[in-house]
Formats: C-alpha cells, structure tokens, sequence
C-alpha cells in the first residue's frame, strides 16, 4: 500500500468519526414562537460534514434501488440533487400548489393548523418507478405522509423515505403507512 493509500485510509476514518449533529444549528421560535428550528445550513457549508452526510444517506438508499428520489419542497432538493447524482438515478420535485409548469397531479391534505398541496407533474413518473422520499426532518410525518400518497396516486411504487433529522417524539415515523423511513440523526424533541 502506498503512502497515498495510508493518506486516504486515515482521512475516511476521520471522516466516519464525523459528529453530524455537531453541524445543526438550532433556533429557538422560528418561524413561529414555541417552534425549534434544525437549520442545515451550517452542516451543508462544512464540506467535509455535508459530504458525510451525503456519502452516509447513499449508502442507506442504495439498497432500495430506487429509480427516481422525489424531493419534497425544498430542502428536499439539496439532499435529492447530489444523491440523484451519486446514485444514477433520476429526481422529481413535489411542490406546492401552482408552482409547476404544465398539467399536474395533487393531494391535499390537513396539517396541525390548517391543510396544505403538493403537486407533481403529471408525467413526473413512470407506473411502477421505484421512488424514495426525500426531506430534511419528519416530525409529524403530515407532509411526508402525503407525499407517498400523491405518489402513489401518480402510480409510483414507494419503496422508502429517507430525512436527515427526525423528532422522534412526535411520532411521524408510525404516519408512513408502511413505507420503511431512514434518517441521519435523531432527536427526542
């Protein structure tokens, strides 16, 4: 083995020892008072820290053979677009209502404080597709929910979700109707 060899062994093992939730910024009342917010920015600009995140992500989702990543609006992209890309797989965005060209497919669905839309283009998959949810955080799995559902309505085989961050404590994971949920880092909150 050579010394460059050596050189690259020891910088992955650095990189597994890789503390993720040490790059999380939490934000006491935001949006609103009384919500904790888990910003992800201050992991993704760590490039060593993103990285690992990403690299450790693939390797959760790789097994599912997906043929598409669905991101959820829109942290949902950062993680999909770099995973698509290392996975060879295609991605697809679910958006809110009226933000996406051409005929669409939606779902409304309730929420704590009201009821929200998600949409897909109408062509966006394929009968059959194996697709993966991405997000950032489950909580109450509300949104993630009915992603898999307006999926599922466009014809898709949902074989997992996959988020950086859950609240364990709000029981989103149970909301999944069956749809194995892999995530990074857990919190109780």
């Amino acid at each position: 083995m050579g010394r460059r060899d050596e050189g690259l062994r020891e910088t992955m093992t650095v990189r597994e020892e890789i503390d993720l939730k040490s790059f999380i910024r939490h934000i006491p009342d935001f949006p609103k008072p009384g919500i904790l917010f888990y910003d992800i920015s201050t992991l993704m600009r760590n490039p060593d820290a993103w990285q690992m995140a990403m690299g450790r992500l693939a390797r959760q989702i790789a097994p599912l053979r997906p043929d598409v990543l669905a991101a959820v609006e829109s942290r949902g992209f950062l993680t999909a677009a770099p995973l698509a890309d290392r996975l060879g797989c295609g991605m697809l965005m679910l958006r809110k209502r009226g933000k996406l060209p051409g005929r669409t497919v939606s779902h409304t669905y309730d929420l704590e404080y009201g009821s929200d839309t998600l949409e897909i283009q109408e062509d966006a998959v394929l009968p059959g597709q194996r697709v993966v949810i991405m997000d950032d955080l489950l909580a109450t799995g509300g949104t993630l929910a009915a992603s898999a559902t307006l999926l599922r309505k466009a014809g898709a085989n949902v074989v997992g979700a996959s988020v950086l961050m859950e609240l364990t404590g709000l029981g989103g994971r149970a909301r999944m109707d069956g749809v194995p949920v892999t995530t990074l880092m857990s919190y109780e909150d």
